[in-house]
């Protein structure tokens, strides 16, 4: 194998390895971001249980907007694999 080959294929690699971290560093802010939002939703639900509709309301549009970031995480990292 030529050292041109070989450095391409070093190149492929860590190229991988770099979206494949890329990615798992993304995903590791959402899933503590969600981690807070049910947290502080479900301490508003015992300390007013009356208004457990909102909190509830309020935490499923706050999980759906913290999932964005790791979806959008995942989306670069299938366009920098090919």
């Amino acid at each position: 194998m030529s050292i041109l080959a070989a450095a391409v294929t070093e190149g492929e690699g860590l190229k991988a390895i770099g979206a494949g971290l890329g990615y798992g560093l993304a995903a590791i802010g959402p899933g503590i971001g969600i981690g807070i939002v049910v947290g502080a939703a479900i301490d508003a639900m015992t300390r007013q249980p009356e208004s457990a509709g909102t909190a509830r309301t309020t935490m499923f549009l706050g999980i759906a907007f913290t999932e964005a970031l790791a979806l959008i995480g995942f989306v670069v990292f299938i366009l920098l694999l090919p």
